[in-house]
């Protein structure tokens, strides 16, 4: 029964701050560490769903997908030990990432701290150099404004992952509870006020312009801001290119999102960046990815750079106009002081690129009459079959790559992929996390098979949970991306990355998924059809090209405009 008195324990003390902080489901892994919490855990089965993972590092990549499909903080719980130091590689991710995370780790007790007690590892200081925050609670009393307190950090500003690591006899030492949301932390402001003149500046410049270009980063769709976006974009007639956690702040069809930027991005943004006379940043942090060699990077362009981060502002690419603000209210306030222009040419000039990479890129990876099926023909197709509406989640490589490339999307937090670490694994738990996020949402998951094998075991917690998530396996038997790398950059030296898999059919079967392999052409669009109207999680390995590559490519350090076909 649940405490009827304030006088409870740290345990529930965290429980119901949670449930306070508006948490409903949490993806986690007991221990003994852990345990008090899981036994007051039994109490609240009908207000806090726990998903049981496989793996800590499980846990932390469903609590990302989570976040990033419904905009809320995803939870992760787990033990001391290796339990934390299993969620590091999450926690890494969801900083370069932006993403809204708070993990909750049992610790030792207060008293056996800093003697290499069992289980025992410095998880603070582990976790600092990679988190917004992380705090050590040692006193029940002290459980329910930690708690809220990470909320309000890993929410607020410029999004992240918050590390609570509670010692032992802080779950269960006794506590007057009283909830206290946290509003203000001394020396933290998340919203930075908008510098009035900087706006003016920036709306004078974008007015002056002739080929202005803006660069759509995700923290648009942090913000947000789509509606402001759109409107920003009409006003001014103004084309845009979208980094890969951008890209469904804009729908695909729309007349002035020209696609997507970067090393593996179209053709027409990446060649624009160098042409455009003013370039309009909104929400993204100029990552080497999307810049190539910064000494040839946009160098005739004015720039102006829209950030809710001031240490972005200079770090890689220096501006000419910084508004250092929430792109929402940013974008709002430059608008209202824009002119209505038309770039009709400028606009247009995209149209020759983009026919370009068609004829060279597109038609022979989504068309392709003859020879092995391609990534992209399976991707575009599954994307097509989804009336382009579904949530995609990919893992990391090729499958990544293509899925960004040739998937759809008509509404925003569409995407869920791990951009700034490059994490293989993450794409079968992000999944989970985006199925409980949105679950009336198709979720379609593309992933490698070096990928698969990483995170293998959560096919258990798909098992456990009856969910219902399409994932494409996309099989060349090779360690897709870094094979490309040695036969452009390494004469085809093909050192570590041929692999030989299990059969993927058994065990999704073993699991008890709906399962089916294809390996011809003619067999796909049917294969695609049982996939999606199966009633259940189902396994679709596609036997593709083993030396696919993903055109086009700007090579590392190179300049956008040198891209490889």
């Amino acid at each position: 029964m649940k405490s009827k008195s304030n006088k409870i324990t740290g345990s529930e003390a965290l429980l119901r701050t949670l449930i306070a902080e508006g948490v409903e489901c949490i993806f986690g892994y007991p221990g003994g560490q852990a345990i008090p919490i899981y036994d007051k855990l039994y109490d609240y089965k009908d207000e806090l769903r726990h998903v049981l993972v496989r793996h800590e590092q499980g846990a932390t990549h469903a609590a990302q997908g989570y976040a990033r499909v419904s905009g809320k903080v995803g939870v992760a719980l787990v033990t001391s030990g290796p339990g934390a130091t299993n969620t590091i590689t999450g926690i890494a991710d969801a900083m370069l990432d932006s993403t809204p995370m708070v993990v909750i780790a049992g610790q030792v007790p207060s008293s056996l701290l800093g003697t290499d007690a069992f289980q025992e590892v410095d998880v603070i200081g582990i976790t600092l150099p990679i988190t917004k925050w992380a705090y050590q609670v040692r006193r029940a009393e002290d459980i329910a404004w930690a708690v809220s307190r990470a909320f309000y950090i890993a929410s607020t500003g410029r999004p992240g992952p918050v590390v609570i690591d509670i010692a032992k006899d802080a779950q269960i030492g006794g506590v007057d509870y009283v909830y206290k949301p946290v509003h203000f932390v001394r020396s933290y402001q998340p919203w930075p006020e908008i510098d009035p003149e900087r706006v003016q500046k920036a709306a004078a410049l974008i007015n002056s312009a002739k080929k202005p270009f803006a660069l759509i980063g995700q923290g648009v769709i942090l913000s947000g801001a789509e509606k402001e976006l759109k409107a920003f974009l009409e006003k001014a007639d103004i084309p845009a290119g979208s980094t890969i956690l951008g890209l469904s702040a804009m729908p695909s069809d729309y007349r002035l999102n020209k696609g997507m930027l970067g090393m593996h991005g179209n053709i027409g943004p990446n060649r624009k960046t160098n042409e455009c006379d003013v370039l309009i940043a909104i929400g993204m942090r100029f990552d080497d990815r999307v810049t190539g060699n910064l000494d040839t990077y946009a160098k005739q362009a004015k720039v102006i750079h829209l950030d809710i981060d001031v240490s972005e502002m200079d770090k890689n690419v220096k501006t000419d106009v910084k508004v250092l603000g929430n792109a929402k209210d940013s974008l709002r306030e430059i608008t209202k002081l824009l002119k209505s222009a038309k770039h009709t040419k400028w606009i247009d000039s995209f149209d020759t690129d983009e026919k370009e990479e068609y004829r060279k890129i597109i038609e022979k990876e989504i068309n392709p009459v003859d020879g092995y099926l391609r990534m992209g023909e399976v991707v575009r197709k599954v994307s097509e079959a989804t009336g382009n509406e579904a949530v995609l989640v990919t893992d990391v490589g090729q499958n990544q790559m293509m899925g960004v490339r040739y998937f759809k999307y008509t509404k925003t937090r569409s995407v869920v992929t791990s951009g700034g670490l490059g994490t293989m694994g993450f794409g079968l738990p992000a999944a989970i996390g985006a199925k409980f996020g949105v679950p009336d949402r198709t979720v379609c998951l593309f992933v490698g098979d070096g990928g698969m094998q990483m995170t293998l075991q959560e096919l258990g917690t798909i098992m456990q949970e009856k969910l219902d998530i399409k994932i494409v396996l996309l099989n060349n038997n090779f360690l897709g991306m870094v094979r490309q790398w040695q036969e452009l950059f390494f004469k085809e030296r093909y050192s570590a990355t041929e692999m030989e898999n299990p059969d993927f059919v058994a065990i999704a079967k073993a699991f008890r998924l709906g399962a089916r392999e294809v390996q011809k052409r003619e067999e796909l669009d049917g294969a695609i059809r049982e996939m999606l109207n199966y009633k259940g999680a189902y396994l679709l390995v596609v036997n593709v090209e083993k030396r696919g590559m993903v055109y086009p490519m700007v090579p590392a350090g190179g300049s956008i405009t040198e891209m490889l076909y």
